[in-house]
């Protein structure tokens, strides 16, 4: 249902797009109103337990608190299913093709941390965002009018030469940050529980699968926004693909 909703998130979805991403907003509604009526008549220690207790602190109106609890449950798993998601297939993508940084990391397990940032660098889980300007602004020299939808190329910043040397290599020995997970008050919340899942998963992948290689080139899901990687196929065997020639900086 996930993949579907975020249909209407992308950048320039199509009539049939968005009708698929209606049909999934429709369920997805379905099962989380439920879920919160069931907290509010038997409430535990769960997530949607607690922020009904938080959010009836916050507002007398027990409707509008159960649809602030609805919203809050719809949005943590889009973001958490969608991206992280995302974020390991392309890592494993990524891992597998360079087979010398690879082997780095197996050698030099504290390096995988910086491994996982330069994934959500080189190819972030979102590659776009849109905001509404609240007032008129001027942006690196364009006037934005207030109200004006302005979509931020997360993925394009993350490549700008002017940060970056050589953008286009993947480079786990990189050290400088990157945009993946937003800024300011619109920081992802769940920063910390992607890089620790993208780290553990990591770590089991070079212990557990020796030979990892990529098999065949992955295919992707008709998506900006949120990008979405449909088929990966891998052999753990060193001998079932010749990888490409390293880059001038690969290890």
């Amino acid at each position: 249902m996930t993949h579907a909703q975020v249909f209407t998130q992308e950048l320039l979805p199509t009539p049939s797009q968005l009708a698929i991403s209606d049909e999934a907003t429709v369920t997805l509604h379905q099962y989380f109103a439920a879920l919160v009526r069931e907290r509010r008549r038997s409430p535990g220690d769960d997530p949607v337990s607690q922020w009904l207790r938080t959010w009836d602190e916050l507002e007398p109106d027990r409707d509008r608190a159960d649809e602030a609890v609805y919203y809050l449950a719809l949005l943590v798993v889009l973001a958490a299913l969608e991206t992280t998601s995302n974020l390991l297939s392309t890592m494993a993508w990524l891992i597998a093709e360079h087979p010398r940084q690879m082997g780095w990391l197996r050698a030099h397990p504290q390096d995988i941390p910086g491994a996982v940032e330069e994934v959500l660098r080189y190819d972030p889980p979102i590659h776009v965002v849109t905001r509404v300007a609240g007032d008129d602004m001027t942006l690196a020299g364009i006037d934005v009018p207030k109200d004006e939808t302005v979509h931020l190329m997360l993925a394009a910043a993350n490549h700008d030469p002017a940060q970056y040397a050589d953008p286009h290599i993947f480079d786990i020995r990189r050290k400088v940050g990157h945009l993946s997970f937003g800024g300011g008050i619109h920081y992802c919340v769940g920063a910390p529980l992607a890089r620790m899942e993208a780290t553990a998963l990591l770590t089991a992948l070079l212990r557990k699968l020796p030979g990892l290689s990529v098999h065949r080139d992955p295919q992707w899901a008709p998506r900006v926004a949120f990008r979405r990687m449909t088929t990966l196929t891998v052999s753990d065997s060193a001998s079932a693909r010749v990888p490409e020639q390293a880059g001038p900086r690969d290890l």
